[in-house]
């Protein structure tokens, strides 16, 4: 890259994965394979492995909102995703500082469940992520159970993600991702994205790697990064499929733990 090139910049919300594997790790990863500036705002920190969340420590709001500000007024994002937001408290101040005329385009990630199983989002915050952020969001991109948790009801087949797509943009007014990696029974990798007029079937082959962490986080922050370099919602969420596909197809091994690769020049598979 020459000196002084101009880059787009991007911004995560999200907690700190002190294993690597995804939060605010996977998103600055991701953003700079992908030629963005990545900017952050730590909502958590949490203790973790691929196995495992042994703590979960919250920022408070107010340092939240701090960085918030710090990061634009120098460094304004094109694009900004959020992920892990734990507390009602968070994302109350979230949704008043994105709540004004001429912010960014926001991905909502609805961070709710880690792998292992550990709860990232209060239950108490879960209506706030609905009434107050998801109607701010350009996308919204869940997977079949936090898409479950938003409409209340079981997702069981392409033709039920559909309806789940729908049903959040009509309920929210914003476009949806409904994203179905953990499909039963499925052969491909199947995601439905609906703007209100335009509906994508994304599907790619399903590939038996090894339990892995932070596809959603880097998927999202991989749209992110898309729509921070100026190309259209469908644009981006098609570009952001292929990118986690290599990205899981292409994965590598840290330790005995498979990990996604969001390496600029992509190995070749070895786990």
């Amino acid at each position: 890259m020459s000196r002084g090139k101009r880059i787009p910049i991007a911004l995560t919300v999200a907690g700190s994965d002190s294993g690597g594997g995804a939060g605010i790790q996977a998103d600055l990863k991701t953003f700079a394979s992908l030629g963005v500036h990545g900017t952050s705002a730590i909502t958590c920190l949490t203790a973790q492995n691929p196995k495992a969340v042994l703590g979960v420590e919250a920022s408070s709001p107010e340092m939240v909102r701090q960085q918030l500000v710090a990061v634009f007024s120098q460094l304004p994002p094109q694009a900004v995703k959020t992920g892990m937001l734990y507390s009602a408290g968070i994302i109350r101040v979230i949704a008043k500082f994105f709540n004004k005329t001429g912010r960014p385009q926001l991905i909502v990630d609805p961070v709710m469940i880690s792998t292992s199983g550990a709860r990232l989002l209060k239950a108490s915050a879960l209506e706030l992520v609905k009434n107050q952020l998801m109607p701010l969001a350009t996308l919204v991109t869940p997977n079949l159970s936090e898409a479950e948790i938003l409409i209340g009801a079981k997702l069981e087949s392409p033709e039920d993600m559909r309806r789940a797509a729908r049903e959040v943009y009509q309920r929210f007014g914003c476009a949806a991702l409904v994203k179905g990696g953990h499909l039963r029974g499925s052969k491909e990798a199947i995601d439905i994205f609906y703007d209100g007029k335009n509906e994508l079937l994304l599907s790619a082959p399903f590939l038996k790697c090894a339990k892995l962490h932070g596809t959603g986080c880097t998927y999202s922050a991989a749209i992110t990064a898309y729509l921070a370099k100026g190309h259209g919602l469908q644009q981006a969420v098609a570009l952001g499929k292929e990118y986690i596909t290599q990205a899981i197809a292409n994965c590598y091994l840290a330790a005995d733990h498979s990990v996604l690769n969001t390496l600029p020049a992509k190995r070749g598979r070895s786990c």
